[in-house]
């Protein structure tokens, strides 16, 4: 699904109107005729109730009347509160207003507190709230009265639709201005809006329906348009179909660098993620006195000793022996238990900086070029980082607060600056191109925040790359159906104490479901 911007939108609304000659009340009417039908599948029951719309002053409220209208003209109970005076609406909004007015549907003038709180049993009795007051072009605070009458949503028991997107909420980044309204659906106009899905606003939007209000398809495919959700059917269009006389040789080798003395869990789950993933072979590179533990865990992976320093960590010397373990390897993942000595960074350096195969960096790896990230720049492979938020902290030299408050933008600037692909992790995962080209991810659950995990998003998306897949559809594939197994996980086994271990087994129903799309 692609996502847009505020400006964006407005410049394709614009182009519908003045290019195609389609006039403005037609789109409104079209938007709220779109969010009426939405109503009626997601909320009968409460709209039995009666309906309460809360309009504000902009276009938005205009999308608000027309809907009131097509409710009262079913025959059932609207009320409307316009949080402004009436005389602050023009064009198509006031159009809409006049005729709302001329059918006798309630409207309300609530352009204060004290009139708003006066109208708190209308929220309170109301089966259905109709969110009508800010659009996509907020970008202020939500203050005053209008704040108030987002808490007074919030606080009702009625269900929750949000026109466009949940008020308060920006519609180019997710963040929360000041308050927002929590929906239970948002019906939104054209296109989906990054700040529908991305942190945090994907809490507040709820279930997301697009509704069509006449924008030409051509019009989209023309747009400048540089961010996707990533669903099951982008995730089912990358798949690749195995061949039927494929083998081992034909999937890819998978090399895997880390699993230091203490932490050899961690790359045995990155492996065993990369053999549930299809890898066709794959060999875990680690410390010598690492090696027969990594090896009495997995049976179906090779191992290698490298040189190790007296604490069980990769020395100097690994570096030497770096072409002997790339020959016949697909991809390269590097970090999972690697250590953090510094003889174990320098030679984590040499392997980013020279390594001529597709590479995953994580983990201990991440921390070893957060302050030499020039050694990423050298590599003419391509390289996919994927840190958690506090990683992606120190790579940029900023705080966790600031990576969160705006991961798009961290993302890409890790992305464009060191011409890299970036996964930051977490809810609704970011994943960005050097290209500066962004999906956020829709699978995932809080049960996820368990140690190996990460390990177990290495592993897939080194397999998926080194079975020829671009480092793009590698991330966002990987990512993906690591979400998507840890999902099922909490359906059958519970919310949350699953292990990274059995995310990895769940895959191979994953990559199934994807292959009879």
């Amino acid at each position: 699904m692609l996502l847009t911007d505020a400006k964006t939108m407005q410049e394709l609304d614009r182009k519908t109107i003045e290019d195609l000659g389609i006039p403005g009340i037609v789109l409104m009417e079209n938007a709220g005729r779109g969010c009426t039908e939405i109503l009626l599948k997601e909320f009968s029951p409460g709209l039995e109730q009666g309906c309460l719309v809360v309009a504000g002053p902009g276009n938005n409220g205009g999308d608000g009347f027309v809907i009131a209208r097509h409710l009262s003209q079913k025959g059932l109970s609207v009320r409307v509160i316009c949080l402004c005076s009436l005389e602050r609406f023009r064009g198509d909004a006031l159009a809409n207003l006049n005729i709302c007015q001329g059918l006798d549907i309630s409207i309300l003038e609530c352009a204060d507190e004290t009139s708003l709180q006066a109208n708190q049993l209308l929220f309170d009795k109301s089966g259905v709230i109709v969110d009508a007051i800010f659009g996509t072009g907020l970008s202020r605070n939500v203050e005053g009265h209008f704040a108030r009458a987002v808490d007074m949503i919030n606080d009702s028991s009625a269900g929750v639709l949000a026109v466009d997107i949940a008020s308060g909420l920006s519609s180019d980044t997710g963040k929360v201005l000041g308050c927002a309204v929590k929906a239970d659906c948002t019906a939104t106009m054209a296109m989906a809006k990054i700040g529908h899905v991305n942190w945090p606003g994907r809490l507040y939007t709820g279930r997301l329906h697009v509704v069509d209000i006449g924008i030409p398809a051509s019009f989209v495919s023309g747009a400048q348009i540089h961010a996707e959700y990533f669903q099951e059917e982008e995730f089912s269009a990358c798949f690749k179909v195995r061949p039927p006389d494929g083998h081992k040789g034909t999937f890819g080798h998978v090399l895997i660098l880390g699993g230091s003395r203490g932490k050899t869990g961690a790359v045995c789950l990155a492996a065993r993620a990369a053999l549930r993933s299809g890898a066709g072979l794959v060999t875990v590179a680690a410390p010598r006195s690492s090696q027969f533990i990594i090896a009495g865990k997995l049976t179906e992976a090779m191992t290698e000793g490298l040189p190790e320093t007296p604490v069980g960590e990769p020395s100097y010397h690994a570096s030497e022996i770096l072409e002997e373990l790339y020959e016949r390897k697909r991809a390269v993942c590097i970090g999972p238990g690697l250590g953090l000595s510094r003889e174990a960074e320098i030679f984590c350096q040499e392997v980013i900086a020279r390594c001529p195969l597709p590479l995953v960096i994580d983990a201990d790896a991440l921390t070893a070029v957060a302050g030499a990230q020039e050694v990423m720049r050298k590599g003419t492979a391509p390289r996919v980082l994927t840190p958690h938020p506090g990683e992606m902290a120190r790579l940029l030299d900023v705080s966790v607060g600031e990576v969160q408050e705006d991961r798009i933008g961290a993302a890409r600037k890790l992305a464009q600056d060191n011409g890299v692909f970036v996964v930051l992790k977490g809810y609704s995962t970011v994943i960005c191109s050097p290209s500066g080209k962004v999906a956020i991810n829709s699978t995932g659950n809080a049960g996820m925040g368990s140690g190996g995990m990460g390990d177990c998003l290495t592993g897939i998306i080194g397999a998926l790359l080194a079975q020829d897949y671009s480092a793009w559809d590698a991330a966002r594939a990987g990512v993906y159906a690591h979400g998507k197994a840890a999902d099922l996980l909490a359906k059958t086994t519970g919310p949350f104490g699953y292990f990274a271990g059995e995310v990895a087994d769940w895959l191979p129903r994953i990559w199934g479901m994807a292959g009879r799309s």
